[in-house]
């Protein structure tokens, strides 16, 4: 009888493990390594919405239900979290975030929060006076648009690099704008790239000069990497501890699962070695591109001979997506328009990569078995993106079946073109934050019309049967997912603004913003089988938070606190402890 009840015992931790169904008659005496009673559970299950609490074995959940349901797993090794007024989530996932980069940010010049250009110099000068000489300054997460004053002299608003120059005589400086899109460097940089008057590039970017023919250090889009080529590469040991800072950063926001949305060759040797080694932590999805400056098209092309890594490193790596780039920013005014924008009537933007390469790329993709998500933020980039898919598609009608391709960020898509989502199955990856900090200056770039028509319209899209993801593009914005929930709850800003142009008809409900950062989520990295709810035999991660999101008034969703963070059963953030 005795091997018999070890028999029954390991079978049922093989089924738990293997996400097959479990009945409580199959426990056979088995006890969880976890359980979390006296919550509000928030499920994401049809069947089971609300529960009180939740059990854990090996990694995976064993079982949803009451208090009394759940108690009767603990045994003498079972940890007990009494979540007395606590919620209980599905892990959070980021469905569009730069990992390294919010790592970057935790170790150079945080300018997110900078209100003015001179304080921005004010913030260079001190790091300046700490520095080494010749050390390179670093540091992004600055946007003109958010400043007061604004910035004088300056060209197409964004400042010119005389102050900034004059502050850092000896020490070249490189500062990233917000959107990832440009940057601002001083006389110094320059210098050392050789870039003059005379220097031309127009190869899907642009060095921005002033009326007499100078640079006046902004660079944006692929014109960044005449600066960036000269950046000394980090040291290995300095870009471990820019991915532990970030997954730490990740974990303290509720994260579990983490959509990487750029991925080049040394930052996945960099995950790879994480994963293998077991000190990755959260669950990374991997979109892979060739290199900040595109000069690695091989990265890509070997992975799609090699075909997709599903689970790596216990679960905690998927290498299945090809990232695409066919537009710029909507703040610089790159995002590729099909009409002018309204503030600089001759300019509607660009595409930063021809439509024939999207097409071959897609194409290899798709017979590879590779997910393709495409940046577009524009309304002519979301059309000729969505050309592009359906053109692949129609060539390969078998795969396409459940292809689930992406299109990243989604900000402004012409009316005609938002059913074309759901009806390729095409998944629009947004996040709620970017209608929140843009939306103050996002009617000077497109006028009423069009903001009405297309911009950032999450309805639209949910009511004509399309998927819709969330996240906080960080660093681009903060990583913290309450954020871009409170901002798709109330079509707000952050500091509570309500523009008469804000569309507040367009707002998530709470229930379609938890899904769009837990099981919608999981759905577009084809992982909806094994999270995104909470459910027997899926994976035990998840968030849990000081308040009930889906209840509180709305003005308390950013007082909400992350109280534990579990990864595979494992809690790998508890508020307070260190």
């Amino acid at each position: 009888m005795k091997r018999l009840t070890v028999l029954l015992a390991a079978l049922f931790v093989f089924l738990v493990r293997s996400g097959l169904p479990v009945m409580a008659q199959d426990r056979a005496g088995v006890t969880a390594d976890l359980v979390l009673v006296n919550a509000t559970v928030h499920t994401m299950s049809r069947s089971l919405p609300l529960a009180e609490g939740v059990a854990v074995v090996g990694g995976r959940i064993a079982a949803v239900g009451t208090n009394e349901a759940i108690e009767a797993w603990i045994g003498l090794r079972t940890r007990i979290i009494d979540a007395t007024g606590l919620t209980i989530t599905p892990g959070f996932i980021e469905s569009h975030g730069h990992l390294m980069g919010i790592g970057w940010s935790e170790k150079y010049l945080d300018l997110s929060y900078v209100g003015s250009y001179d304080e921005l110099i004010r913030m260079v000068a001190e790091a300046v006076r700490k520095a080494q000489p010749g050390e390179w300054i670093m540091g992004g997460g600055w946007h003109q648009s958010k400043w007061s004053p604004a910035p004088v002299p300056a060209v197409r608003g964004y400042p010119v690099h005389e102050a900034l120059s004059r502050i850092s005589t000896d020490n070249p400086v490189f500062l990233s704008h917000a959107s990832g899109h440009a940057a601002m460097a001083n006389a110094r940089a320059m210098d050392i790239a050789g870039i003059g008057p005379g220097t031309r590039f127009s190869e899907g970017g642009e060095i921005l000069k002033d009326a007499n023919g100078n640079p006046t250090g902004i660079f944006v889009e692929a014109a960044q990497g005449l600066i960036a080529a000269h950046v000394p590469p980090l040291r290995s040991e300095q870009a471990a501890r820019m991915l532990e800072l970030a997954v730490q950063e990740c974990l303290k926001n509720g994260i579990t699962s983490f959509q990487d949305a750029g991925v080049d060759r040394p930052t996945l040797a960099l995950l790879q070695s994480f994963a293998g080694s077991g000190k990755l932590n959260l669950r990374v999805y991997a979109m892979l591109i060739p290199g900040r400056d595109g000069g690695d098209q091989a990265f890509v092309e070997e992975w799609l001979q090699r075909g997709p890594q599903i689970g790596l490193g216990g679960g905690f790596l998927t290498i299945r997506t090809v990232k695409l780039m066919v537009d710029g920013a909507l703040g610089s005014r790159g995002a590729w328009l099909l009409e002018p924008y309204s503030d600089d009537p001759g300019n509607s933007g660009h595409t930063i990569m021809p439509m024939e390469a999207a097409y071959q790329v897609s194409k290899q993709a798709l017979e590879a078995g590779f997910q393709v998500a495409t940046h577009a933020i524009g309304d002519r980039a979301n059309h000729e993106i969505l050309n592009v898919y359906e053109r692949v598609f129609s060539e390969n009608p078998l795969r396409a079946k459940d292809a689930r391709f992406r299109i990243e960020h989604a900000q402004h898509i012409a009316e005609q073109d938002i059913h074309r989502f759901a009806g390729m199955g095409v998944i629009a990856a947004m996040q709620g934050i970017h209608m929140a900090s843009d939306i103050s200056w996002a009617i000077d770039r497109l006028g009423p019309e069009r903001i009405e028509e297309g911009a950032y319209v999450w309805q639209k899209l949910l009511r004509s049967g399309a998927v819709v993801t969330n996240g906080t593009d960080a660093p681009v914005e903060p990583v913290n997912p309450l954020d871009s929930f409170f901002a798709s709850v109330t079509r707000k800003t952050l500091e509570g603004t309500l523009f008469p142009w804000s569309h507040p008809e367009q707002r998530m409900t709470r229930e379609q913003a938890l899904r769009s950062y837990t099981i919608d989520a999981a759905y577009a990295s084809f992982e909806e089988d094994i999270k995104g709810s909470i459910e027997p035999g899926k994976l035990a991660d998840l968030t849990v938070f000081s308040q009930d999101l889906m209840k509180i008034p709305v003005e308390r969703i950013l007082d909400t606190e992350v109280v534990y963070t579990i990864v595979g059963g494992k809690v790998l953030y508890q508020r307070g402890e260190r």
